[in-house]
């Protein structure tokens, strides 16, 4: 049975959790530093406040682990400031969080809470409703990043090996195919090892 880590240090995590409860998958919450030694066969970074997260990360002595597993390959789908952690740069800010994933991510691209909105768009080929929060966009990617999403010109969710991220947030619409995509690279990782 598939098992699934769901960073909940800050942010929309508990939305998550509700969408693997609907897809009978295995979750649990990742509040501290004894969490990281639970089994687990993905991980999701969720949305939030990405400069809180970086910090109580660092704060909880949980920032290390974490990079560690995932630069080891362990799947990860990171929405909206789950994405900005992933980011190998940000390209309106100093700061640097686990930098795993060639692409450079602009923080608040759409402005602040008024800068929200809600859309139907493709992802990896097929329409989903996506919501926006405050959300990044990545202005680039590296050459081995596949891009699953474009919203206005502005490309919203890319793929690198085991990593999937997304400027909006799958885990607050009805649909359940962004966590299915996830699950899917999760078995295909499972069934390598």
């Amino acid at each position: 049975m598939i098992t699934i880590g769901i960073l909940a240090v800050q942010g929309a995590f508990i939305e998550h959790r509700h969408i693997f409860d609907k897809l009978n998958v295995k979750s649990f919450e990742i509040r501290q530093l004894k969490d990281l030694s639970l089994p687990m066969d993905g991980l999701i970074l969720p949305g939030g406040e990405s400069t809180t997260m970086g910090k109580l990360l660092k704060d909880l002595k949980m920032f290390d682990l974490l990079q560690e597993k995932i630069n080891n390959g362990l799947p990860v789908l990171g929405t909206c400031a789950g994405m900005i952690l992933l980011a190998k740069k940000l390209t309106n800010d100093e700061r640097e969080y686990f930098k795993t994933m060639d692409i450079a991510v602009e923080r608040n691209a759409y402005g602040r809470q008024l800068g929200s909105f809600f859309t139907f768009a493709k992802f990896n080929n097929i329409d989903i409703p996506m919501t926006f929060i405050r959300a990044p966009f990545i202005a680039s990617c590296g050459d081995d990043v596949e891009v699953l999403s474009v919203v206005n010109d502005h490309i919203v969710a890319s793929r690198q090996g085991n990593q999937i991220a997304t400027a909006f947030h799958p885990e607050l619409t009805d649909s359940t195919y962004v966590h299915e995509y996830f699950l899917e690279l999760v078995k295909k990782n499972l069934s390598k090892a």
